[in-house]
């Protein structure tokens, strides 16, 4: 299950990657580009034209697929619906295992969207580099590391699962947590340009490790009837926090704590200094419970 979700998951930062450098290819080249139908438009627009496209066919492939037999769940039949009242019982029954993926998981989405707003500014501001050399730099970390990442979380869930613990993946999840941290503020502080680089290649790799985690996890806790609901308040949270909180936080401890706009480094550094331990937190107190599912991946105690 974690290798699927991973190559699935990969998308995100596979079209943040390529947007970045496409963007940076087209800056370079032009300020406008002129298409058949659309006429004269902007760089960032083309960006997004170009990126956006293939989208279109993918969608038309996956309107072939069917539905698949459900499985893992309450019934033998899988076809008893279940009501709000006893998904919120359920998710109560289990609280410190979704208090981990449902709490904890947004502070590390602070951390990602924080990185993916900040750094081209970072690099422009702090060390100098023109917007297309920016765009180049991070776009190939981005694509690499960052799809590196996901990649490694369900290798490193498999490990700890190996040595026997049931929480796999909340303990992967806090190793990679503790990693990024030094990583990232270092990436925040440091006058090197070189050394900054090398700081947000790692900081991309540890961000993205535990994103399919959160996505298998929640599968393993959560009946098949469930996964639906879980799934949406999952989407809903990491993203109002990560997109609310991550990009606002770092420009306004930039423009209200600091005043300075070339401290972007050290507010990104600041911001991801206090989500992340409050993620590794959660992701301890759910420790234990972190994982419902036998060997064979079937939710189990019902």
């Amino acid at each position: 299950r974690g290798l699927p979700v991973s190559i699935f998951l990969m998308g995100p930062y596979l079209g943040a990657g390529l947007s970045l450098i496409i963007g940076a290819e087209v800056i370079s080249w032009a300020d406008q580009v002129t298409l058949p139908i659309l006429g004269d438009i902007t760089s960032w627009q083309f960006t997004f034209i170009a990126v956006g496209l293939p989208g279109i066919l993918l969608a038309m492939i996956l309107a072939t697929l069917a539905e698949p037999m459900r499985r893992e769940t309450l019934s033998d039949t899988g076809a008893r619906s279940v009501s709000w009242r006893e998904g919120m019982n359920f998710v109560r029954s289990r609280k410190k295992a979704y208090g981990a993926y449902l709490l904890g998981a947004p502070f590390i989405v602070i951390t990602l969207y924080a990185l993916q707003a900040w750094v081209p500014t970072l690099l422009i501001r702090v060390h100098g580099m023109d917007i297309a050399d920016a765009g180049r730099g991070y776009g190939s970390i981005a694509l690499i590391c960052g799809s590196a990442g996901v990649l490694s979380g369900p290798v490193l869930a498999k490990y700890f699962s190996r040595k026997g613990h049931k929480d796999a993946g909340l303990r992967a999840a806090t190793l990679a947590a503790a990693a990024l941290l030094p990583a990232i503020v270092f990436a925040g502080f440091t006058a090197d340009t070189t050394l900054a680089l090398l700081a947000i290649a790692v900081s991309s790799f540890f961000v993205t490790v535990p994103m399919a985690l959160f996505t298998t996890g929640l599968q393993a806790v959560t009946p098949n009837e469930m996964r639906g609901v879980i799934a949406g308040i999952y989407v809903v949270i990491v993203n109002l926090f990560g997109l609310a909180l991550g990009p606002t936080s770092v420009a306004l401890v930039t423009d209200y704590v600091f005043a300075d706009a070339g401290a972007v480094g050290a507010s990104m550094a600041i911001v991801c200094a206090v989500s992340l331990p409050v993620a590794m937190l959660m992701f301890y107190f759910g420790m234990g419970e972190g994982s419902s599912s036998d060997s064979e991946g079937r939710v189990v105690g019902h």
